[in-house]
């Protein structure tokens, strides 16, 4: 948000053009197409392939792709040096003025669908590798493949039964199927990917794994994050329920439609009305300006910028916000230390998903600062700046200045705090040898968002060109037979997740589930 006269008169400019839509369209275009214009457009001449141009390296899309091209670092501090930067220094944690917890549990779902770095160790440069899509589709519900959607799909031709995904009712609520069954893997899911996180000794599919209460509470999902936590895990069931209530109107309005037509239009209009979500709600969250983007797919049909995605290794780790997550969340009155929730579904099965969401929307999320990560998850920062280094990333600072910020002249101009300033400077001697990743996140954060400036600079281009070039938003898809009228109809409905829990829970109500603290005051 601009400050002094001349921004005090902008802001107001930017709040009446939101309030008159005839000036809001055209301003939506021209601000997204300003912001995502800051760097180069896709295709990227290089990926994690090579460190030259080739043809593999423009198309398999197995690796990720790169804003920069790779800079190895003649010399670089210890690991465990630089992830002391992220530890908590006292016992207080600084809170984020604007964020509730909602905020990175909304993060953590989306970018878990198309930000996914290989898991294999066995498979050689894993880390330079993606067993993404890259595209917002979905696939936490759908599952990656088509032998895993149909896995999860219900497949009736029976009336009332047409286009839904498989569930189960409990206490009443819907929730999707368990992937254990008798204590064994339900063999109706086995193509299904192995959940991340459950892996014990002994196995994730032995019986005599630790933790079976825990094991038995994973649902059969399509994707292998989307149990990591009860949040993510209710994201997911929230868009699994819209799903099949849509599935009912679609065939109610179309008795004619098989169970693949019904199926397929409701997922196109699910898939639809996540993304109007990220940029109707999430986006606006983030960005600091008093005008808010409207998700119209018309802000990209004439782009230069609309391009096939391809998910870059840069994105992949300027999306791990884990400083926003606190040590221990209160649901229900009770408090619940963070190592305590990890893979583990009794909290959403008890608190039901209004419940759940209410509560992560009236707690503050923590702020990305330094010294301010969780201790239960330190040692995703140490495999995040050792991620960088395998991928041979460009400094922080070839990274702001390839978005069009300054680069820092003194460790002052990454961060205010003294203290980290020095811890910097004692282990990288110049500016411009910090790391992209711990640079990243030592920034101070932006007023008005809960984001660093570099950050938000990079997220903010690959969010709108990622989201926008979605086939379903193309000139000639997103029209109402494509998602008939039912779905035309609550996509344009939609704006945020409280208009998905108001309509898919017991008595719910969309009113007290946000992402923005309501508490929060616009900072000069």
């Amino acid at each position: 948000m601009a400050t002094g006269l001349g921004g005090a008169l902008l802001n107001g400019a930017l709040r009446f053009a939101d309030r008159t839509d005839w000036i809001a369209r055209p301003l939506n275009r021209y601000m997204i197409g300003k912001t995502v214009s800051v760097a180069r457009y896709r295709p990227h001449p290089l990926s994690t392939v090579h460190d030259y141009p080739s043809w593999r390296g423009l198309t398999d899309t197995a690796y990720s792709g790169r804003h920069l091209k790779p800079a190895p670092a003649r010399s670089q501090p210890p690991v465990e040096a630089v992830q002391a930067l992220f530890r908590r220094r006292t016992t207080t944690p600084r809170l984020c003025p604007k964020s509730t917890c909602l905020f990175p549990a909304f993060a953590q779902y989306l970018t878990d669908g198309f930000i996914r770095t290989e898991t294999d160790d066995t498979i050689p440069d894993r880390l330079k590798r993606t067993t993404s899509n890259h595209e917002i589709d979905l696939c936490p519900l759908y599952g990656r493949t088509r032998e895993q959607t149909d896995a999860l799909r219900l497949r009736s031709a029976t009336p009332g039964e047409r286009g839904r995904l498989r569930s189960q009712m409990i206490d009443g609520e819907e929730y999707a199927p368990f992937l254990y069954k008798d204590g064994q893997r339900d063999p109706a899911f086995d193509v299904l990917d192995k959940p991340l996180g459950l892996q014990r000794p002994g196995g994730p599919d032995d019986p005599t794994a630790p933790d079976p209460e825990r094991r038995d509470t994973i649902f059969a999902f399509g994707g292998d994050r989307a149990n990591a936590s009860p949040q993510v895990a209710m994201i997911n069931t929230l868009l699994l329920r819209e799903h099949n209530r849509l599935a009912g109107e679609i065939e109610t309005a179309h008795p004619d439609w098989d169970d693949d037509r019904v199926f397929e239009t409701a997922r196109n209009t699910v898939i639809v009305i996540f993304i109007k979500i990220v940029v109707e709600e999430y986006i606006n969250h983030i960005s600091p300006m008093p005008f808010h983007f409207r998700a119209d797919p018309k802000a990209v049909w004439r782009a230069d910028w609309n391009r096939p995605n391809w998910i870059t290794t840069e994105f992949s780790l300027l999306y791990r916000w884990h400083a926003l997550v606190p040590d221990a969340f209160v649901w229900s009155e009770k408090v619940v230390p963070l190592a305590e929730i990890l893979m583990d579904n009794t909290h959403l099965l008890k608190g039901g998903i209004a419940g759940l969401a209410r509560d992560l929307s009236a707690q503050p999320a923590w702020e990305i600062a330094p010294h301010n990560t969780a201790d239960a998850l330190l040692h995703i920062e140490a495999a995040s700046i050792l991620q960088g280094r395998e991928c041979d990333l460009a400094s922080y600072a070839e990274y702001r200045d390839y978005v069009d910020l300054p680069r820092p002249r003194s460790f002052a101009d990454i961060t205010s705090d003294a203290e980290t300033a020095a811890e910097l400077k004692a282990l990288y001697g110049k500016p411009e040898n910090v790391e992209f990743y711990p640079g990243l996140f030592m920034e101070d954060r932006m007023p008005n968002s809960p984001l660093p400036s570099l950050i938000m600079r990079m997220v903010a281009v690959d969010a709108f060109s990622q989201a926008l070039p979605n086939p379903l938003l193309s000139e000639h898809v997103f029209k109402e037979p494509t998602f008939s009228k039912p779905g035309w109809t609550a996509i344009n409905e939609t704006k945020t997740l409280g208009d998905l829990v108001k309509r898919n829970t017991p008595g719910g109500s969309g009113a007290d589930i946000y992402m923005t603290r309501r508490d929060w005051q616009e900072e000069d």
